[in-house]
């Protein structure tokens, strides 16, 4: 048996962090690695010792095998855990540690090799008794075969790509006419992501919902399984919430599909932490089908962990150290229930398209049954380089419905200032009534998304953002009587407007007082009471009576307000000097959806436009975003092609026609 006192970490973020806790907690030194984009990162900074591999690509760091392993010889480590993602199930990988001596904390070359081909581990499981989908299965299919099959199979069918994962290259076909497309698009979606065009066809079961088995071997022969995880929340085949165990199985049920990922697991040899994936019908709960292995720790089994007391990571360390299991079957209880949200840097209002920024303020869930596995710290930068994923916030309850409720204070708790997150559509998600009575499936998420708004500042929000702006104005502070903002009377009795904006609405925030007795208005509105005070980033705001405590930040022309209520963004905008009415009403600023870089600018400050015009191009994460005006008038341009510019970046503005007439007549 080895003693490992050095563990290299071959990952990034939320777990290559959790990953480093667990080698704390053993008494092992752990190593990092990282790209030149996270020499700032929080999993470098917990390491022991952490090396830079190269530039932010993946391709030119996390993926590169030979700086992995160079690193890991480079420090003395005696192991490598790979994480998920990235070079977690590559068979190259393994092997190339296994030349240098170096041991990978997963499963053998073979096993990952034969589970990595969900042509070959089908019919590796399906030798084991282990059930599988009705469908065809085998190397070289050709279209025609396909075609043939399918009307043996049943329709809806499912094609799948042989190679690959994450819903890449699957298509759903609901009748004979449609397959011969979707077989083609699906080579050419299989091909560009893998590499590999081989696909085969899956009788597609009505209702399916996705439960997944962990299970646990070493290298004598033992194998255990840990219990069940329900997994159908998902959307584009990209998991959301996760929990366990799952409210569809019974004990029976339970034993079966527990049985079931222990015989996959022997029918590869396997050693260490593993996930068996198994499609159930809702419609049928007891029977279920054989989907795939992932051969490697799942972004998930936190769930696990809580509702059996067990460290997964630990147990990787300890087989691959050559420990023979001390876990017996009947050992193994699910006490509770537990449930996991994953808190993507994605905005739910724009499509779930990737965001990104800075993260000047943290908030993150703590109490009793709460864990948080984050991979954040304040001053992360979220860029595109890698995936949006930026924690996941798990909690225990003695049973499902605590759980749930637990997880969504959790979540309410939580706010990542300076980042457009999901954490809202999540919440939106958990009071789903087919979630809370547990009815789910995997095409749920999808069918709700259109009834999702996501929320706007309220006008609460309005009025604390424009308190905070209001209160960082007074010289000496508004303890002091005789402080006042510039150009104010003695005594703060004047007003003072503020104008600030979202992406739905802008509005003048009126204050006229001092903070502990003032009124507020938005534009013409009826006042409202005020008081206010403000600590460093806390804000404590009464607006009628109704108190409120915000954490405020103010970065890069945005003020972040998050509280209970959730979490709110706001801007400072400037005044368009015109005397008539509201100057403002149809003006129109155009910001960037997303991170990324201006490949094109169609107009320039002054010229007149058009509605439909495209005034700016942006390029992120390999999609086109033409900007257009939305209104005619005349555009202020504040950005050239190379810009690299910021989610939210202002990029134009397009005055109407109907107030540049008014300040010609100003002028004249």
């Amino acid at each position: 048996m080895t003693e490992f006192h050095t563990v290299l970490v071959a990952n990034r973020g939320e777990i290559a962090v959790r990953v480093i806790r667990t080698l704390k907690a053993m008494g092992i030194r752990s190593v990092a690695v990282y790209s030149e984009a996270d020499a700032g990162a929080r999993h470098v900074r917990e390491a022991d010792v952490a090396v830079l591999l190269g530039p932010a690509a993946a391709r030119e760091s996390y993926l590169d095998i030979d700086k992995v392993v160079d690193a890991a010889r480079r420090t003395g480590a005696q192991a490598v855990h790979p994480g998920y993602g990235f070079l977690s199930e590559n068979a190259a990988f393994a092997a190339a540690l296994d030349k240098a001596g170096i041991a990978f904390l997963g499963p053998s070359v073979r096993a990952i090799e034969v589970m990595g081909d969900k042509i070959t581990a089908k019919n590796a499981v399906a030798a084991f008794d282990v059930p599988v989908v009705p469908g065809i299965a085998r190397p070289g299919l050709t279209d025609a075969e396909l075609i043939a099959a399918a009307e043996d199979i049943g329709y809806p069918v499912l094609v799948k790509p042989s190679a690959g994962g994450g819903g890449k290259g699957m298509r759903m076909v609901e009748e004979p006419g449609k397959l011969a497309d979707a077989l083609a698009s699906a080579r050419r979606e299989a091909a560009s992501a893998f590499g590999d065009d081989t696909l085969f066809l899956e009788r597609f079961v009505l209702r399916p919902r996705h439960i997944e088995v962990q299970v646990l071997a070493d290298n004598h022969g033992n194998v255990v399984h840990l219990g069940e995880r329900e997994c159908s929340l998902q959307r584009r085949h990209q998991k959301v919430i996760e929990e366990a165990p799952s409210p569809l199985l019974d004990e029976a049920t339970r034993a079966r599909i527990g049985e079931a990922a222990s015989n996959t697991a022997r029918s590869v040899d396997y050693s260490g932490a593993g996930t068996v994936e198994f499609i159930v019908s809702a419609d049928s709960p007891d029977e279920f089908f054989f989907m795939e292995m992932n051969t490697r720790l799942q972004v998930e089994h936190p769930v696990t962990e809580m509702v059996t007391g067990i460290d997964l990571v630990e147990w990787q360390v300890r087989v691959a150290a050559g420990e023979k299991l001390t876990l017996n079957q009947a050992d193994i209880t699910m006490t509770g229930h537990a449930i996991e949200a994953r808190v993507y840097a994605e905005d739910p209002a724009r499509g779930f398209l990737p965001t990104g920024g800075t993260v000047v303020d943290l908030v993150e869930a703590t109490g009793r049954g709460v864990r948080v596995d984050s991979g954040l710290r304040v001053g992360t930068v979220v860029g595109s380089d890698y995936d949006p994923m930026l924690s996941k916030v798990i909690a225990h309850g003695p049973d499902r419905a605590s759980a749930l409720r637990s997880l969504d204070r959790a979540l309410a708790e939580t706010a990542v200032l300076g980042v457009v997150t999901n954490i809202d559509f999540v919440r939106f998600l958990l009071a789903d009534p087919d979630v809370v009575a547990g009815n789910l499936d995997t095409g749920l998420l999808d069918r709700r998304l259109d009834d999702y708004v996501a929320p706007d500042a309220t006008d609460d929000q309005f009025v604390a953002a424009g308190a905070y702006r209001w209160l960082t104005r007074w010289p000496q502070g508004p303890s002091d009587p005789w402080s006042v903002p510039t150009g104010w009377r003695v005594g703060g009795a004047a007003p003072t407007s503020i104008r600030l904006a979202t992406a739905a609405r802008a509005e003048h925030v009126r204050i006229t007082g001092r903070p502990d007795a003032a009124t507020a208005a938005l534009e013409d509105g009826e006042p409202r009471s005020l008081t206010a005070s403000l600590d460093g980033d806390v804000l404590r705001v009464a607006v009628d009576g109704r108190h409120e405590t915000y954490r405020v930040a103010d970065h890069d022309g945005h003020l972040w307000l998050a509280s209970s209520s959730g979490t709110a963004m706001v801007r400072e905008v400037a005044e368009v000097n015109v005397r008539t009415g509201d100057t403002h009403a149809g003006e129109a600023e155009l910001t960037s959806p997303m991170p990324g870089a201006v490949i094109a600018v169609g107009a320039q400050s002054g010229d007149t436009v058009t509605a439909g015009t495209t005034i700016v191009v942006v390029e992120a994460m390999k999609m086109e975003h033409a900007l257009t005006a939305p209104i005619d008038g005349t555009v202020e341009v504040f950005v050239v092609a190379g810009d690299q510019v910021k989610v939210e970046q202002l990029l134009a503005r397009v005055i109407p026609t109907s107030i540049e007439d008014n300040e010609k007549g100003d002028q004249a």
